[in-house]
């Protein structure tokens, strides 16, 4: 029996997802306590901003995911109905079609004929939708997807908001900098090692940017606390 090779492909949808969510979580809300601490406010202050970014961004994750996982079922729905119709009505231009297709991938055009008249018999319209429109696997539930983003994104969110609690007033916009910005690299890291990735790039990558987005959102509460 040949050796069986591990792929990571399948992962792709559900742990882009999660990875999203939580980097998410974590970026947004250190950015929101770090900025808010810059501008001076009270540490009951910066803990109830904490908590309010928290729920609108999970709140804002699940209404994203819901609306783009429902548009695209829509879209992929209407595909398909259109190519039901166009096999019933014009069957033979819909089996050249196929038989193009395979052409295309390297087949001969008796090898592409033969594989596009068995491939219809046996189910036309799954033929074409993962030949010819690209649909291979069924859209995930958008409300399964929405609660997915908003647990991810919370999960994300909870570490700089403890870190925020734990901490004193003075010490809350570098504690949480610092935590937000280990927490970014390991979650890069996870991400790149689940999807059978070089860890070093991602990682870099993902805590660049984390520390881009609170720096920026720093300085803005610095110069709006100074100014008011």
């Amino acid at each position: 029996m040949p050796p069986v090779s591990s792929h990571f492909v399948n992962r792709a949808g559900w742990l882009r997802a999660a990875v999203l969510g939580a980097n998410d979580g974590i970026i947004s809300t250190a950015s929101l306590i770090v900025g808010v601490a810059s501008a001076g406010a009270l540490r009951g202050e910066i803990l109830t901003a904490a908590a309010a970014g928290w729920a609108a961004g999970a709140m804002a994750m699940a209404a994203g995911e819901y609306v783009s996982v429902s548009s695209l079922a829509d879209s992929q729905a209407a595909d398909l109905e259109r190519e039901r119709r166009a096999l019933e009505d014009e069957p033979e231009d819909e089996m050249l079609e196929l038989t193009l297709i395979y052409q295309r991938r390297g087949l001969s055009p008796e090898l592409a004929g033969q594989v596009a008249e068995q491939l219809m018999a046996t189910d036309a319209l799954s033929a074409h939708a993962r030949d010819e429109l690209g649909i291979s696997a069924a859209t995930a539930n958008p409300i399964l997807a929405a609660f997915a983003s908003a647990i991810s994104f919370s999960a994300g969110a909870a570490m700089p908001t403890l870190a925020a609690f734990l901490v004193s007033r003075e010490a809350t916009a570098a504690v949480v900098f610092l935590a937000a910005l280990a927490l970014l690299a390991a979650l890069g890291a996870l991400g790149a090692w689940m999807g059978g990735a070089q860890i070093v790039r991602p990682t870099l990558r993902v805590a660049f940017w984390g520390a881009l987005a609170m720096a920026v959102t720093a300085g803005i509460g610095a110069l709006i606390g100074r100014a008011v």
